[in-house]
């Protein structure tokens, strides 16, 4: 049977926010595995705030996308057609399989996943990307103390809302920093927070002398700009900054580096930049981990999946930029 492939591919470097003229929409034969390769029906995309830095030219920690190439996206699908030993027809899988319904793949970082053990949008937040970005970043980087005050910026989405919870399950004071009343109530009432600062509406400043009097230990970034700079005089001594993403500069022409940054002089802090790609080696560890604290029931996986076709992804991505998601972002894109 003839399949048709529909994909998205990058037609334009944004400048700015991502336009509809940004995206190409195209429709070709699905390919057939030749030996040793397997034929993946998507259906479920990874929708994450990387993918603009990944539009834009230039040197960067993975190679740009390429004008006219598919969109790359993570995902997890089904094995449907398979010439390849690892791999058999019916087989649930996770890779980098872009923003198309097909994909031909030879396997490499390719991973299989249990579809029993968990919803499969599950293996794209928690026991994905998202979450070893979180586990490692927190972890090897923040280092925190049982009793130390960690905070983290965009704790209500893929990233912050596991950072957050890791850290109440390793013994420390949690504040969270989201947008909006809802979100706010979100990482405290269901996440398990000590706290959490609305910055849409109050001093970010003002309420970390309130709900972090001590000072704060580590500070988990996703967004830098004007919440970074609140954060950084209100560093406690020795503290460790996670720069693990700035989605509020992504979409800016002039992007915001941070104003108050010599408190990490007077405060013998240190700031360091997160990418997870850097951990490919250990992810078996931190699924392992992740996984066990799931099935205890000590952390909750949150994902905000939006049905549709491949067509939706441009407007599901931007979602991301205007805060309209709550936990991992995943485009479901087919049963």
């Amino acid at each position: 049977m003839s399949r048709i492939n529909h994909q998205v591919r990058l037609a334009a470097r944004p400048v700015g926010e991502p336009r509809p003229t940004d995206w190409e929409h195209v429709e070709e034969p699905a390919g057939q595995p030749g030996d040793g390769e397997f034929l993946v029906q998507v259906l479920c995309l990874s929708i994450d705030p990387a993918m603009r830095g990944w539009m834009n030219a230039g040197r960067s920690y993975i190679r740009p996308v390429e004008i006219g190439e598919v969109m790359r996206a993570g995902a997890v699908g089904r094995v449907i057609a398979s010439k390849h030993s690892g791999f058999a027809v019916g087989d649930h899988v996770s890779g980098a399989f872009g923003v198309q319904e097909y994909c031909v793949s030879d396997g490499h970082g390719v991973t299989k996943v249990d579809a029993a053990a968990a919803p499969l949008a599950t293996y794209l937040g928690l026991l994905g990307m998202s979450g070893m970005t979180a586990y490692f970043g927190l972890i090897d980087i923040g280092r925190p103390e049982p009793g130390q005050t960690v905070v983290v910026s965009g704790a209500a989405g893929a990233v912050g809302s596991v950072v957050g919870q890791i850290a109440k399950i390793l013994g420390c004071r949690v504040v969270g920093i989201a947008g909006g009343e809802r979100k706010c109530r979100l990482v405290v009432d269901e996440l398990g927070f000590d706290a959490a600062i609305d910055y849409q509406k109050e001093d970010v400043g003002k309420a970390l002398r309130e709900h972090a009097p001590d000072g704060v230990d580590v500070y988990f970034d996703n967004v830098g700009g004007d919440v970074l700079d609140a954060v950084l005089p209100r560093l406690a001594r020795g503290a460790r900054v996670v720069v693990c993403g700035a989605v509020s500069q992504y979409n800016s022409t002039k992007p915001q580096g941070p104003a108050n940054y010599l408190s990490l002089l007077v405060n013998r802090a240190s700031m360091t930049g997160m990418v997870v790609f850097d951990y490919a080696d250990r992810y078996s560890e931190g699924v392992a981990q992740l996984a066990t604290w799931r099935a205890e029931g000590r952390l909750t996986s949150l994902e905000d999946v939006v049905s549709g076709g491949v067509a939706a992804f441009p407007e599901t991505l931007m979602r991301l930029f205007r805060g309209d998601n709550h936990g991992k972002l995943v485009l479901k894109i087919a049963d």
